[in-house]
């Protein structure tokens, strides 16, 4: 996977293991150090990795664009990958994304897609159908588009404050073993601690307490006439119910909630992105509105 080769020297970035724990961002940091630092062109080496969650596919992803529009390559050796960890970026399309001529099949993960503008239309689409609209959860038709629509403002958040340059990707994956259902998504903008210090014109903001400041009910920095951001309760409280978790890193500030705690803190691994990932729990229950309860009751 490869764009046009410039005469710039290279520079081989080993990609180790990359999963969802606070140590993983660590890793993450590293990565866009070493790809940050200089003008080289970048490989990607998968020879360590043994396993890629959807937050490292969307960084991955991400970082790419962004080292692709100062002008560099960038080749992911497919070469050095594992075969389960090849598969995994051949069936959700990463790998065709990035010059791979295997196209992308149905199989148990969320398409791999990059949005460059905002277009509510087909993210909702991408949101119900490919990530609510499987099978995978048991929801009912209102919810899951009032879910959808909760997970469009994070999205819209992130075209109308992240000043990010190429917008935005996102991708999932239903773990079965685990009864896991997750969907990333990531922009490589000026964070959400940056926003919320410039809207309230207060420079030395922490990092953890701008998160929480961002996920406080009727807080928006949002410039639209309506307050964007106040719909994260419904998500929050679905993800309780569900027994999932929401986790948000951004340029050092760390955001967690799940069934039991809601937590925001400081990460000393700064890197410039912000990841947003939402794991919800597919077991047999059926999840409604508390409006359609007496309804419910026939499915």
């Amino acid at each position: 996977m490869q764009s046009n080769i410039n005469t710039t020297k290279s520079k081989t970035i080993y990609v180790p293991r990359i999963n969802d724990e606070l140590n993983d961002f660590f890793s993450m940091a590293l990565i866009w150090k070493q790809a940050t630092v200089n003008n080289d062109n970048i490989i990607f080496d998968f020879t360590d990795c043994a396993f890629l969650r959807p937050n490292a596919v969307v960084f991955l992803g991400g970082i790419t664009r962004l080292i692709q529009a100062s002008g560099r390559t960038v080749h992911l050796s497919l070469s050095t990958m594992q075969q389960h960890v090849k598969m995994n970026l051949l069936q959700n399309g990463f790998a065709s994304m990035m010059g791979a001529e295997t196209e992308p099949w149905q199989g148990n993960s969320i398409p791999y897609r990059e949005y460059v503008e905002p277009n509510e239309d087909i993210v909702l689409k991408y949101l119900t159908d490919d990530w609510l609209g499987r099978g995978w959860i048991n929801v009912s038709k209102n919810l899951k588009n009032e879910i959808a629509g909760r997970m469009w403002e994070i999205f819209a958040n992130a075209f109308e404050h992240s000043l990010s340059e190429i917008g935005l990707v996102c991708c999932g994956q239903y773990f079965k073993n685990n009864k896991e259902l997750v969907l990333a998504v990531a922009d490589f903008g000026v964070g959400i601690p940056s926003n919320v210090r410039a809207f309230n014109a207060q420079e030395d903001i922490e990092p953890k307490d701008a998160m929480k400041w961002a996920f406080t009910k009727g807080n928006t920095t949002s410039k639209t006439a309506w307050p964007r951001g106040v719909g994260l309760d419904l998500l929050k409280e679905f993800v309780r119910l569900s027994k999932g978790s929401l986790a948000i890193y951004s340029h050092g500030g760390y955001a967690y909630i799940d069934e039991d705690s809601e937590l925001y803190d400081n990460h000393s691994a700064f890197f410039g992105c912000t990841v947003v990932q939402v794991t919800l729990r597919c077991d047999d229950n059926y999840y409604c509105l508390s409006t359609e309860l007496d309804s419910a009751q026939y499915f």
